[in-house]
C-alpha cells in the first residue's frame, strides 16, 4: 500500500485547516489549503521529490489525491506554490 494511502487511512486528515487559520489570506483568490500544503511538504520530503515532482504527484498520483482528500479531476497547483509556502 502506498505511503500516502497509509497516512490517510491511519491518521485521517493530518493537518486540519483549523490549525492554520492565521495562514489563510483575506484578500484575492483563495489559495491552497495550508493543511494540504503541509502534508504535501511532508510527503515531498519522505519521497525526496523536487517541488516540480511533488506538484506533478498531486496532479497525477491517485494515492496523493486520496491522501489530500482531492477530487480525481483536481488540477493541482504550480510548483512555485511550495517554495512560497515554506518558511524562508
Amino acid at each position: 500500500m502506498p505511503l500516502p494511502v497509509r497516512v490517510r487511512d491511519e491518521l485521517g486528515e493530518l493537518f486540519a485547516d483549523e490549525q492554520f487559520v492565521a495562514a489563510f489570506g483575506t484578500e484575492g483568490r483563495p489559495g491552497w489549503s495550508p493543511g494540504r500544503l503541509a502534508l504535501i511538504t511532508v510527503l515531498q520530503r519522505v519521497e525526496n521529490l523536487t517541488d516540480r515532482r511533488a506538484a506533478e504527484a498531486v496532479r497525477t498520483d491517485l494515492s496523493w489525491k486520496y491522501a489530500l482528500g482531492l477530487e480525481l479531476d483536481d488540477p493541482g497547483f504550480d510548483a512555485s506554490v511550495l517554495s512560497e509556502f515554506r518558511p524562508g
